[in-house]
């Protein structure tokens, strides 16, 4: 009874020193600890380049992304392009920096280029009511007004969008519907306009209609000759020919499967394929004077609209037209915007006042902590010293411990019921912890099934250890419910 009394009385420092020591294990062999040169502010542009020659390499092998296109702009010019690993897998087709990719959602910040232009020929006003511009397309009927939906709202989230079906993908060769019976059944609002943020592709998808109705050119034409070839991006497109060279890379989801290379019905939330040099030039033009839109447009675009931009407000500040904005450590503002596809991860980052800027394309959905330690190196070589992205490090951080409470947990329960120290509790304290491990393993089953799960997008190597740790726990929890014989005794 001595001993048994003792070890429930270091319960808690057993569970504490087994937390800490199985995170730190986890987030050792995991990749999470990583450790690493320091990139002097100072460092020359050369020994930076070579330093990522290593680091991206390695950290491409460890999160199993097949290939990566890398851009850095200093003082407003393109300084350095490069490409790592394989455009696909199967081939052995090897990733150039020529090579053109799908940069996903980093089109919704060309869009916002294109309307900003519209804007400064006075083709449009922000704030009239969209729907004074559309022609051959109208709002479907709902339940929120949709005849006060602006430009601006549309611009910044703010319209009471959906998200949008985003698995509505097609093959180049293959016939996708129109856009416009597409956005027609996807444009019913959640929400009253202007109550909120809401990300929504489909907002972007009636910007693109908005262009083509104002212009009288498609889409693609108008964005081509308006800010594609003044800004010099002359492979940007929004069509893929089967027999283009070099092709987009082959995509890879989540769980390593090849994504073939596949259109959108609509082209202004995610369909820009370029290469990693277009988007280099179009961070660069932000930053500088340039033949498209004059400062007082580019400011607009990087000043917030929204701060409240819920699970976003993590990592960015808020959301302007097209960008995410968030204040560095040093008090500098910066601009970017990242996408996500089935296969493709991308981002962009620029610091205006500083003319700095980075671009990572890769083709695999598993790239958000690849992206964020790039992120953390250039930002730590330019002396930001951080930026928001980078909190992913920190969550991973955060995910090991919470594995190691859960393990530790766990192992503890187990011992307890193996050498007797198990205390017997009253029927309902045992009925509750049942109860939460059915739900566990009910939220466990349910994750399986689904074809994609944020916490697996950000954490692809820990989520893998979450579910595991989360398994264990459960029935760790399930067995300390059940009576032990003594207490089926006292039953009887």
């Amino acid at each position: 009874m001595q001993k048994a009394g003792l070890f429930e009385h270091r319960i808690w420092a057993w569970f504490i020193l087994l937390s800490i020591a199985i995170g730190l294990l986890l987030a050792l062999f995991s990749g999470s600890l990583q450790i690493k040169r320091n990139m002097d502010a100072d460092m020359p542009l050369d020994e930076f380049k070579a330093n990522m020659d290593e680091r991206i390499p390695a950290l491409m092998k460890q999160y199993e992304i097949p290939g990566c296109s890398v851009a850095l702009v200093k003082d407003g010019e393109v300084v350095w392009t490069e490409a790592y690993g394989y455009a696909d897998l199967e081939s052995g087709r090897v990733l150039t920096a020529d090579t053109p990719m799908s940069v996903q959602s980093i089109t919704k910040s060309v869009t916002a280029w294109g309307i900003m232009r519209l804007a400064e020929k006075g083709l449009i006003d922000l704030d009239t009511p969209v729907s004074q511009y559309l022609k051959g397309w109208q709002f479907p009927n709902s339940k929120y007004p949709t005849d006060r939906i602006t430009t601006r709202q549309l611009l910044s989230h703010t319209a009471g969008m959906p998200l949008g079906d985003f698995s509505n993908i097609y093959a180049p060769d293959e016939a996708i519907p129109s856009k416009r019976n597409v956005t027609a059944r996807e444009a019913v609002p959640v929400c009253e306009a202007g109550s909120g943020f809401s990300y929504s592709n489909v907002g972007y998808n009636i910007l693109e209609i908005l262009i083509e109705d104002v212009t009288g050119q498609s889409y693609s034409e108008y964005l081509r000759s308006e800010v594609f070839l003044p800004l010099g991006m002359e492979s940007a497109a929004f069509d893929i020919n089967t027999a283009t060279t070099p092709y987009p890379p082959t995509g890879y989801n989540l769980s390593g499967k090849p994504v073939p290379v596949y259109l959108y019905p609509s082209k202004a939330s995610g369909g820009l394929f370029a290469t990693v040099s277009d988007i280099a030039r179009f961070a660069a033009a932000g930053l500088k004077e340039n033949p498209v839109l004059n400062s007082e447009s580019v400011e607009q675009m990087y000043q917030p609209e929204s701060y409240k931009i819920g699970i976003y407000g993590l990592v960015f500040e808020g959301y302007g037209f097209g960008h995410y904005i968030e204040r560095l450590p040093n008090g500098l503002r910066s601009v970017s915007h990242g996408g996500q596809g089935n296969g493709i991860m991308t981002h962009f980052q620029s610091v205006p006042e500083t003319g700095d800027a980075i671009v990572i394309l890769t083709n695999s959905q598993r790239s958000w902590p690849f992206i964020a330690y790039v992120l953390s190196d250039w930002a730590q070589w330019r002396a930001f010293p951080s930026v928001g992205m980078g909190k992913i490090i920190w969550g991973h951080y955060g995910l090991c411990a919470v594995i190691g409470m859960l393990i530790s947990g766990s192992l503890l329960m187990i011992l307890r019921m193996i050498v007797g120290l198990h205390r017997q509790k009253r029927a309902l304290f045992r009925a509750l912890r049942a109860g939460a491990a059915v739900i566990l393993l009910g939220v466990l089953a349910w994750s399986a099934f689904q074809e994609y799960l944020f916490v697996t997008s950000v954490f692809p190597v820990l989520s893998l250890w979450l579910g595991g740790a989360m398994l264990v726990f459960s029935i760790a929890l399930l067995l300390s419910a059940l009576p032990s014989s003594r207490q089926r005794k006292a039953d009887n």
